[in-house]
């Protein structure tokens, strides 16, 4: 599955604008330490206008192309097979990736390995119902051969957010038509033709199960309540 379509969308006017407002929820979105270490799944080759990686010097962006800004750190390999040890990042961004890959589940859990608990995780995918990706998807034939069958709607990013227990924080969306983002904890589907695409910010729980305890004596006890008091009522009445 080829990325072609992303980068060739973003020459588009639309897609101009769209990145324009991915850039400013990106800026917003990275709230972790200098000092805190970002994995970025899958290059853009403008991420020096969302971060500063002279500033953050953990970033690093892993790309199968080895696309990505040059002054942050790079991997060379497959999003599915993350070279990267357990529970080692605060956070993770992956930018309009899963629609064109193959393993998109099996990365969902790669990402989940290697999150530190309570990290968090951005991710961008376009809107499968936009009328404006659509029309893109059918305007080059070559282009949509390689997008047949890859759309994901939010509803199922959520899910699968869900199942890997992950916590919702916001849910984006990007409308090219009045220039906006809408953002909130649940936003509805409602005129989902004209938002192009979507952004979900997610934290990763862990869920530690508390082993019940074995009983060592298993036969009841009763104590009497007042039982002093009853005495000594009995003992006036004498």
């Amino acid at each position: 599955m080829k990325r072609n379509f992303l980068f060739a969308w973003y020459q588009t006017p639309r897609g101009k604008l769209l990145r324009e407002l991915e850039i400013g929820y990106l800026q917003k979105a990275i709230t972790v330490s200098c000092q805190q270490h970002i994995l970025q799944i899958g290059g853009l080759n403008w991420e020096h206008e969302f971060v500063d990686c002279s500033l953050y010097k953990n970033y690093t962006i892993l790309d199968a192309k080895a696309m990505g800004c040059e002054s942050a750190q790079h991997i060379k390999a497959k999003a599915f097979a993350l070279p990267v040890q357990t529970e080692s990042m605060d956070m993770v961004i992956v930018p309009h990736l899963l629609e064109f890959d193959t393993h998109r589940f099996q990365t969902m859990r790669e990402i989940e390995r290697v999150l530190k608990p309570e990290g968090i995780l951005i991710i961008i995918n376009f809107n499968p119902l936009s009328l404006w990706v659509r029309y893109q998807f059918f305007l080059d034939k070559k282009m949509s051969d390689s997008w047949r069958g890859h759309f994901i709607s939010r509803s199922r990013t959520l899910d699968w957010l869900k199942l890997l227990n992950f916590e919702v924080t916001t849910s984006s969306k990007f409308n090219l038509d009045s220039l906006s983002t809408k953002q909130g904890r649940f936003i509805n589907d409602g005129f989902s033709y004209f938002y192009n695409a979507y952004a979900i910010r997610a934290i990763k729980r862990r869920y530690n199960i508390i082993p019940l305890t074995p009983v060592k004596n298993s036969s009841q006890q009763f104590s009497l309540v007042n039982s002093m008091n009853a005495v000594t009522r009995n003992n006036n009445h004498e």
